[in-house]
């Protein structure tokens, strides 16, 4: 036999090699990339979806509209999606695998087909937004009902924030529930009328291009007030067409819009949008309710690796009111549903901001995103809650009065990669950032008539600093997606006592360390299950803080969810969450007796479920129906009910468009009577009320119609349990004081786009 010689065994050698490295290379997993633009005008779309239905893997197209998909395998079914697109979809062949592909998007209607369920945290936003623009928003009022579970309340006329129900709890004007409007905080710490005050009267409905929520303590990037769920609101970047609106109806209403486009150019856009608010109201005496709005709004994008915009807007608001009203005076007759006991209440407030956020894409995979604000608002109210209990000479008005500044500013850089065998994803953020509110002459005053301060009873100035990081990552394996979070909060509090013949200032200083975790379950592009848990946080008024020496000044919420989002149909969505949310003891400071109320531990849990479903193209329906069971955990059975908390909820409705040039719909909103008082002998009664609309467009003018309450239905907006004495009464009463709800309130519209 002959031997093999020493060539020969080299090129054995390398036959083999070369088989290894072909094996190898075929087993290697493929890229598809390109970029993603518009059919209308050729520009990049960022934000679009690309979504590889085969194994799960997803991604988003950067400022450029390039997108980047690893994981790429013959046969793959590979969709493009935006609101406001049509879908694309692409099998992948030989010819893409580890090609360049350039997607052209066309422009649609939205429609529930565009939205995907992927294994994002809140996917629910992406469905929302479909309500929202195929059923948009015609008051600022309206802006927070759009959220599935969130029910508001006026009792100050429009000109006051609205008072905000969800999960349990009555969240007063937004202790628990933080709100941003383009990374710009709404809430007020440590405000002259209740913590975490958020007045959204400044945003211009027709403005808003998308909001995204969440509900529970879940996300790292979301700070104070992220207790019960937080509401992220975007205004639009650019403007397509100009518009003037004009909007008619009784009570003496008026309602004057304009959006204008200023500037169009291939990198560069920018518009002004201004609104105009005038009634009398629904009550005897006059409102004399004005509010004006404007906001200018510019956008960079280079579509090659840098995004800014820029914001700035003013809102300034007067009015009277009526206030809230005792039962016992319209069952006697002494007052009808829409009259008043003390009609000079009432008040005043302004908001001037500017904002600025800018991206810059470093590379295919690494990002920083930052943003920065400034505000300065004022803010006066008169209230009489309890008419002639505490001085039945003069009354019992107080004004609540500040005045603000804000700054703050955040940074998050953010890299995604791939790892091991390229079916896992992972991607990190870490962020910085830093508030600060300066308010001076912070008030609580006995006043008569608006005119005369009889007792300062609180003064003072509030210095409060949060500065904060976080860090976020998001770990992908096929079907399991991991998002563990952690954000670490420093606060300082800082309250001069203006009262005192002496200087008196005091000052404390907290941390807080708030994990979080989400995993999410994607068992096909038609399901998604997902568990979330994690610590959230609201913090206390400084008055409060530097009152109690530093004591439990930042109360932490433990919250928990377990869901489910299924999409069983392309036009249907449903979805279900079970939940339940901790909150230790707490300090309330009550800005309308200048008096701190201990609070003791808290614990809730329920249900939440909600349908969208498109039935044709021009037929959509909504439904959303919440329940919660809320207790006080140390108090004794029957004396443990959290006044005001609602234990059911819901709302939904039915919309069409384009329907022979015919759009609109109509919807509901019902709350269940409710317990006013800790024992439940007060009861605060529920509401079930309808609204309708109805728009004929006719070339680029639209006629419209606006129906509140289109059956006339007798409900009260807010309802509290308070102990108020009348005039003429020798002892008090502690019974439901409310303010009404809006009769049936009709209103024209008329509009052009140019």
């Amino acid at each position: 036999m002959t031997q093999p010689t020493n060539q020969n065994k080299i090129t054995k050698n390398v036959l083999c090699f070369i088989l290894l490295l072909l094996t190898f290379v075929s087993t290697q997993a493929h890229e598809l990339s390109g970029t993603v633009v518009s059919d209308e005008n050729s520009k990049p779309l960022q934000g679009v979806g690309v979504y590889n239905k085969t194994t799960g893997a997803y991604t988003y197209t950067n400022v450029s509209g390039y997108f980047e998909l690893d994981d790429i395998s013959v046969g793959d079914v590979i969709y493009f999606y935006s609101l406001g697109f049509e879908n694309q979809e692409l099998i992948i062949s030989d010819k893409h695998l580890n090609g360049v592909e350039n997607i052209i998007l066309k422009v649609s209607s939205v429609s529930l087909d565009q939205v995907l369920i992927v294994s994002k945290v809140n996917v629910l936003s992406t469905f929302l937004n479909v309500d929202l623009k195929t059923s948009p928003v015609k008051s600022s009022q309206e802006i927070l009902r759009k959220i599935p579970g969130l029910i508001i309340g006026q009792h100050a006329g429009g000109g006051k924030a609205e008072q905000i129900f969800l999960r349990g709890f009555d969240i007063d004007h937004g202790t628990d529930i933080a709100i941003d409007v383009d990374g710009m905080p709404v809430n007020m710490v440590s405000h002259a009328h209740g913590q975490g005050y958020a007045d959204m009267h400044f945003i211009i409905p027709e403005t808003i291009n998308n909001i995204d929520f969440g509900k529970g303590s879940y996300y790292a990037d979301k700070g104070n007030f992220n207790t019960a769920g937080y509401v992220d609101i975007n205004t639009k970047k650019t403007i397509d067409e100009s518009l003037i609106s004009l909007e008619a109806g009784q009570y003496n209403t008026l309602r004057a819009l304009s959006m204008i486009k200023v500037l169009d150019e291939k990198n560069s856009s920018a518009y002004l949008a201004s609104e105009m608010v005038l009634t009398d109201g629904v009550f005897e005496s006059p409102q004399n309710f004005n509010r004006f709005n404007i906001m200018g709004r510019y956008n960079f994008n280079n579509y090659i690796n840098q995004e800014f915009d820029m914001g700035i807007s003013h809102f300034q608001s007067k009015w009277d009111a009526s206030g809230q009203i005792p039962l016992r005076a319209v069952e006697s007759g002494l007052i009808s549903r829409f009259g008043a006991i003390d009609d000079t209440e009432g008040g005043n407030t302004s908001r001037s901001n500017m904002w600025i956020n800018h991206k810059n894409q470093i590379d295919e995979h690494s990002a920083i995103k930052s943003s920065a604000y400034v505000s300065k608002y004022d803010f006066e109210l008169f209230s009489n809650f309890t008419f002639f209990l505490e001085d039945p000479a003069n009354g019992d008005q107080i004004q609540q009065k500040e005045d603000r500044t804000i700054i703050g500013a955040k940074t998050a850089y953010e890299h995604s990669l791939h790892i091991g065998d390229h079916d896992t994803q992972l991607k990190y953020e870490l962020g910085v950032g830093f508030r600060y509110d300066d308010v001076n002459n912070v008030q609580l005053s006995r006043t008569l008539n608006r005119k005369t301060i009889l007792e300062r009873l609180a003064y003072g100035n509030v210095d409060e600093l949060n500065a904060f990081s976080f860090a976020n990552v998001t770990y992908k394996k096929n079907s399991w997606t991991f998002n563990p979070g952690l954000r670490l909060d420093y606060f300082t509090f800082d309250y001069e006592n203006l009262l005192t013949p002496t200087y008196d200032n005091k000052s404390e200083n907290k941390v807080l360390l708030s994990p979080k975790f989400n995993i999410i379950y994607s068992a096909s592009p038609k399901a998604q299950f997902y568990a979330k848990t994690g610590l959230g946080y609201h913090s206390n008024d400084s008055r409060v803080v530097t009152a109690n020496n530093g004591k439990r000044i930042l109360p932490t919420a433990f919250g928990t969810d377990l869901g489910v989002v299924l999409k069983p149909k392309e036009r249907l969505v449903i979805n279900a969450a079970l939940w339940s949310l901790f909150l230790q003891q707490e300090f309330v400071y009550v800005g309308d007796a200048g008096i701190v109320e201990p609070s003791g531990k808290t614990q809730r849990y329920g249900v939440d479920f909600g349908l969208r479903y498109q039935l044709t193209d021009w037929l959509f329906v909504n439904g959303d129906v919440n329940y919660s069971h809320a207790r006080s955990i140390e108090e004794p059975s029957g004396q443990d009910y959290i006044p005001l908390a609602p234990d059911l909820t819901s709302a939904g409705g039915i919309s069409f468009r384009d329907l022979s040039n015919f759009s609109g719909g109509i919807n509901y909103r019902y709350i269940k009577d409710r317990p006013a008082n800790e024992d439940n002998s007060i009861v605060a009664e529920g509401y079930f009320v309808t609204d309708f609309n109805l728009n004929y467009n006719y070339k680029n003018w639209t006629f419209g119609l606006i129906v509140e309450n289109i059956f006339d239905t007798e409900w009260n907006e807010t309802q509290f349990a308070t102990e108020s004495r009348l005039f003429n009464e020798p002892n008090s009463v502690e019974e439901i004081h409310f303010t009404p709800g809006t009769p049936f309130f009709l209103r024209g519209k008329i509009s052009v786009k140019f």
